[in-house]
């Protein structure tokens, strides 16, 4: 059994990843995790990873400049 087959049988439905090689969005784990974000709730989501990745980044980085 592989890991699509294992998550087709889940109750819940799947989450969308981004990949960060390609650019791509897919529904569950068709990449390894180091090439993968997420997971996201929506394809829609996923498709705008980097931005939110970026957003993070910015608000973490301003966190920690206040805790300096």
């Amino acid at each position: 059994m592989d890991i699509q087959e294992f998550e087709a049988g889940q109750d819940e439905p799947q989450k969308y990843f981004y990949n960060l090689k390609t650019g791509e969005v897919a529904q569950g784990y068709a990449w390894p995790a180091v090439d993968r974000v997420g997971p996201f709730d929506t394809e829609e989501e996923a498709n705008h990873a980097l931005e939110k990745i970026r957003e993070n980044s910015e608000k973490w980085a301003a966190e920690d400049a206040l805790d300096d």
